[in-house]
């Protein structure tokens, strides 16, 4: 009987896997509706009002996102205001959702990545997984490794889909 070889591990390919490079870190939502007069109008001196008797420290260290979920017309000076506050404590400040805060933090994150590493190496970039990954964080991915790598694939080791190899 033959010893079962495991052709993928002698394969070379390194597995990148970009759920790894989601920050681990709470991300806390400013929600304006919470500020609205009858859930529609921002009345400023309410808005500044209610601004002062806020704990900003509960934000402390925490990546911020400022958003509306009200369908509600919000003067941009009001997002701005928030930031004043928030910038002293805040680790980061983001207009937009949960979701889009999330998403920055992963791009941002992928800059952190020395595509000196992938030099002339056979990569696949990891499909699937428990947290769906942005089709954002692929195209930086696939950006920094193009000029490095000697092949780029998306899928699993034993499954994947070529994308670009060098010539």
């Amino acid at each position: 009987m033959e010893p079962i070889v495991n052709k993928v591990a002698e394969s070379g390919i390194i597995s990148l896997d970009l759920e790894t490079y989601f920050s681990k870190e709470s991300i806390m939502v400013f929600d304006l509706k919470d500020y609205l007069f009858m859930g529609l109008i921002l009345k400023e001196k309410d808005f500044r009002a209610a601004l002062l008797t806020i704990d900003w420290q509960q934000f402390a260290g925490k990546h911020v996102a400022i958003t509306c979920s009200a369908d509600a017309i919000i003067p941009m000076w009001a997002n701005m205001l928030v930031a004043v506050y928030l910038t002293p404590v805040a680790e980061s400040v983001h207009f937009g959702t949960e979701a889009y805060v999330k998403e920055q933090l992963l791009l941002k994150a992928l800059d952190t990545i020395n595509p000196g590493d992938y030099t002339d190496q056979r990569v696949v970039v990891k499909g699937c997984g428990e947290d769906p990954v942005p089709a954002s964080a692929y195209v930086k991915i696939t950006s920094i490794l193009r000029p490095y790598a000697k092949s780029i694939m998306y899928g699993e080791p034993c499954s994947t889909v070529p994308l670009f190899k060098k010539k």
